[in-house]
């Protein structure tokens, strides 16, 4: 049943497809389709399937693939917010602060903001699952190679064509193939060391669901 009670309550899941419902429309007609490329707007869409099928796969990958990069991206946003400078050195949310941008399409993108704390939820809810790692490599190795293909490299999607600006010292596919190969070992790899050892392959919070509802009435 697509309401049954789970594990994941319900107003996470209905609160998170209505915000996509109305970011994924905004988007395609202000940014264009190849926007949905960046990892984390691919994450943002596996994040509402992975809500509702509650699939420990999913919000695994998705953790292994975004987390990390997405903490950078919080980090970089409040310290401009509340220290007016930028703590990374990579302008990564300094869109956010451009006022040739409308408020309401800024305010879209504090999705970022939320995204971590529902993937660790979901985490803790339904564990993680040690395929994330090869699934979220194998993911990396479709989205790159399209995005290079597909996108033009002035939006420089995915950093594809260089680390924040189009790069000239390497040939183009050159660096391509690095991207795709240091995304997995120095994004990845330590994300999936941490995640197993906080995460039990089964969630935490998942137990006491489990354990009511396999308690009947004498």
């Amino acid at each position: 049943m697509l309401f049954r009670r789970g594990r994941i309550p319900l107003w996470i899941k209905i609160s998170c497809t209505l915000f996509v419902a109305v970011l994924a429309p905004l988007y395609w007609t202000h940014h264009g389709p190849a926007n949905f490329l960046w990892a984390s707007d691919i994450a943002l869409l596996v994040m509402v399937i992975a809500l509702w099928r509650e699939s420990r796969l999913l919000a695994s990958m998705i953790a292994v693939a975004v987390l990390l990069p997405e903490l950078l991206w919080n980090l970089d946003f409040f310290s401009r917010l509340l220290a007016g400078r930028d703590v990374i050195g990579w302008d990564a949310t300094g869109y956010m602060f451009n006022p040739a941008q409308p408020l309401w399409l800024r305010a879209l993108s504090l999705f970022h903001v939320f995204l971590p704390p529902v993937i660790v939820f979901m985490l803790y809810r339904l564990g993680y699952d040690r395929r994330a790692l090869p699934a979220a490599a194998t993911l990396c190795w479709v989205v790159l190679p399209a995005t290079y293909l597909l996108t033009d490299p002035a939006q420089n999607i995915n950093w594809v064509f260089g680390p924040g600006e189009p790069q000239t010292l390497l040939p183009p596919l050159a660096y391509l193939a690095g991207l795709m190969l240091l995304f997995p070992l120095i994004v990845y790899l330590p994300t999936h060391w941490v995640l197993k050892k906080a995460f039990p392959e089964q969630g935490a919070g998942s137990l006491p669901f489990r354990a009511s509802r396999d308690k009947r009435p004498l």
